[in-house]
């Protein structure tokens, strides 16, 4: 194969509310609103595009591992363990569900955290040595 893929350009998540949830990623997390109808918003975030869709109530980006935990399927990162600290501490302010910050037994730590519709997300405190390299 000559084609590789290049990188994740937008990612899809269901909400219950797209106005509300617009609100919430724009207020609380810091993206950008691009656009937004009934049906969808389209966000940029963490330099990435996501599409928050209206979707049925229980509806979530989670799943269930083989052990029966539910799981997270994105990542965020942030750049050191402070940093990871003080973004841990500015979504307990804003009353975000958020979990501990963890040692997961490799480099640096993580912590989850989930929107108001129970999208989970992970956070953590290492930067991809690609990324790093474009700052």
């Amino acid at each position: 194969m000559k084609q590789t893929l290049l990188r994740v350009g937008t990612t899809y998540l269901p909400v219950t509310n797209v106005q509300n949830s617009a609100t919430w990623y724009t207020e609380i997390l810091g993206a950008t609103l691009n656009y937004m109808d009934q049906d969808k918003a389209i966000l940029d975030l963490a330099d990435q595009s996501f599409f928050i869709v209206a979707a049925l109530e229980g509806q979530s980006s989670n799943f269930i591992d083989a052990k029966g935990h539910e799981r997270f399927s994105l990542t965020f990162e942030v750049d050191g363990l402070q940093a990871l600290e003080n973004l841990h501490k500015e979504f307990k302010e804003h009353q975000i569900m958020v979990g501990e910050i963890e040692d997961r037994g490799h480099a640096g730590k993580n912590f989850v955290f989930r929107d108001p519709d129970g999208n989970r997300f992970d956070v953590w405190s290492e930067l991809s040595p690609t990324f790093k390299k474009r700052r």
